[in-house]
Order: C-alpha cells, then structure tokens, then sequence
C-alpha cells in the first residue's frame, strides 16, 4: 500500500488497473497482439489523462478554493500559493494538509494569546481602578470633613490638606508611572544613547538618596572592584531611573541598620550592574512574577512606602528596550539581589 500517494501516481494505477482489464478482455475476444497492445496503449493513455482531470477538475480546484481562503485570511493577499496540478512532481495535496493544519495551529494559539490578553486586560483595569480608588476616597473624605467644618480649625484643616496633598502626590505618579510604562511597551519612546560612567551616576543616586537611607540607618557602598569607572553606552536618564527605583527599594524592604551595596563586573561586550541588599528578601513563589504590574509581595506595607506597583514593570521593559535583561535572586532572610546589563561602550 502506498502511504500518502500523489495525483500522478494515483492516474498512473487507476490507467494500469483499467489496461490490465481491457487488455484481458481483449486477449479473450481477439487473437491479434498488435490490436490487443494498441488497443492497450490506448486505454492506458486516455484513462492517465481523464484521471489526472478528474482529480484537478472535480477535487483539485475545491481543494485550492479552500486553501485559496485560508492564504487570504494569512496573508491578506488574493493570489494563493498552490501550483498547477498538472505542472508539479510533488504532492500538492499534501503540502496543502501541511498548511492548513500549520494554520489551524497558529489560529489556536492565537486564540490562547487572545484570551490571556482578555484576561490580563481585566486584571490590569482592576488593578489601576483599586489603586485608584484609595487616594481619591481619601481626598473625598478630607474635603468633606473640610466643608463640613473642620476648616475653621488651623490645626485641623492643615493637618487634612497636607493628608489630601499626598493622596495627589500619589494619583499623580501612578498616571505618570502608566504614561511610562504606555509609551515603552508602544514603541514610542526611543533611548537618547550616549556615553556615561555608570560609576559616577551610582554615587550621585547615592547622594540624592541620603536622606532616605538615614532614616533607615542603611549605608550605601560599592562591592569589592565596583569601586572604579565602568564606561556603558546607554540612555542615561532611563538608567538614572531604573537604579533610583532598585535603591529605593532596597532601602524601603531593607533591615534598619542594613547595607546597600552595587556591584559592577566587565562581563567583555557588557557591563553587569547588580544591587544588593541584605533585607528581607523575597520568597521564591513571588520572584516569577515580581515584574508584573501592580504585583506586590507585600500590599499593605509597599503602599504604605509610597509605591504605585509599576516600578519594577518600568524597569523591566527599560532594560529590554536597551535590548538587555534583568534578574533577581531572593533569600528570605538573607536579602535580595537585582541584576541587569548594559553594553559596554
């Protein structure tokens, strides 16, 4: 039996099958061999061809009518693929199963993609209306507590101006926190490149967090032979910005009394930049997703510390638009460590 036989090869035993029984029948009702083998001849040709058209008129053209429509659906263009019956060696018919079920799977998994989308699409507005909804209840409250008297009242209406002026302060660096994380995932906003000591910049994050980390006690330092130039190519104001969100964080989930520490490693085409701390670390089942937005190991204390939840979700698709990558390695305990690279100048 032959497994998956083409066009031609089945014209070719369906003629040799029709010659077979004409030329027995043949044999048996003339004597002249010349006859019988034209007679032969004959069949087996007309039969090749009336199989080979059958096949193209009757089966053929429907099959190219469907794959016709589904090259529209994936190429959107008008002129399929599929060549001639007649004019070809190989299988049409198989390349054509080839395609449809390579179709049918990329439409699965499209549908899949689709659906998680859907999914992350009403996660994401839940997500941005809870954050949302804290703050402007609390300026509701203030300013009807405001209106309804408490204005009168120097100690009092200060004291609820400042709460309601930090409730703004928060709505306002969630929106811009989603105008950045909009305009990177978009493509919109381009990297400005240029040439920087990511050395020099570490010491002056460093220096613009100062104040933070005394109220922690944490000190700032550089591990052992970070303490030099490192030259990288990068946008530096997006870097300026990943490292005050990883040494902020450090600071916010660190130990009163703890470190802060920056580790710079030529690593030959790349610099890898890593900051470290000996806090209370993450568990393992949070670290897969701690790049999500709004994703909080800690909800009640990361709102508490000011944070929108994107943070870490900007600095991720920063360092992706550098075309490089960023990890995390967590103890509970022990500490965290964020690590990501740049291309060294």
């Amino acid at each position: 039996m032959i497994k998956n036989p083409t066009p031609r090869i089945i014209a070719f035993l369906t003629a040799t099958i029709l010659t077979c029984v004409v030329s027995v029948i043949s044999l048996i009702f003339q004597s002249k061999w010349l006859e019988v083998s034209i007679s032969s001849a004959l069949t087996f040709a007309i039969s090749y061809l009336l199989t080979l058209y059958a096949l193209e008129f009757f089966i053929y053209r429907k099959i190219k009518l469907i794959y016709k429509s589904i090259h529209q659906l994936k190429t959107k263009k008008s002129d399929p693929l599929l060549p001639p019956l007649f004019g070809i060696i190989e299988d049409p018919i198989s390349e054509v199963t080839k395609d449809v079920l390579k179709w049918a799977e990329d439409q699965t998994v499209e549908i899949e993609q689709l659906k998680k989308n859907e999914e992350f699409r009403k996660e994401f507005l839940g997500n941005v209306s809870h954050e949302l909804k804290t703050p402007i209840f609390n300026i509701q409250g203030y300013i009807h507590t405001l209106l309804e008297g408490a204005m009168d009242d120097p100690d009092i209406n200060i004291h609820f101006l400042t709460k309601a002026a930090k409730s703004t302060d928060r709505i306002a660096a969630l929106v811009e926190d989603l105008e950045s994380i909009s305009q990177l995932e978009s493509g919109y906003l381009t990297m400005e490149m240029e040439t920087f000591d990511i050395h020099d910049l570490t010491k002056d994050i460093f220096d613009s967090l100062e104040f933070m980390a005394r109220e922690k006690q944490i000190e700032f330092g550089f591990k052992a032979g970070a303490d030099a130039p490192f030259i990288v190519e990068a946008d530096k104001s997006r870097i300026r910005q990943v490292l005050v969100n990883l040494i902020s964080n450090s600071i916010k989930y660190g130990n009163t009394g703890g470190r802060t520490l920056l580790g710079l490693y030529d690593m030959d085409e790349n610099i890898l930049i890593e900051v470290s701390d000996n806090g209370i670390g993450i568990e393992a089942e949070h670290i897969p997703r701690l790049f999500e937005r709004f994703f909080r190991v800690d909800r009640s204390r990361s709102r508490s510390g000011g944070g929108t939840g994107l943070g870490l979700a900007i600095v991720k698709h920063i360092i992706e638009a550098h075309n490089q990558t960023i990890n995390v390695r967590s103890s509970p305990g022990i500490g965290t460590t964020f690590g990501f690279t740049l291309k060294k100048a």
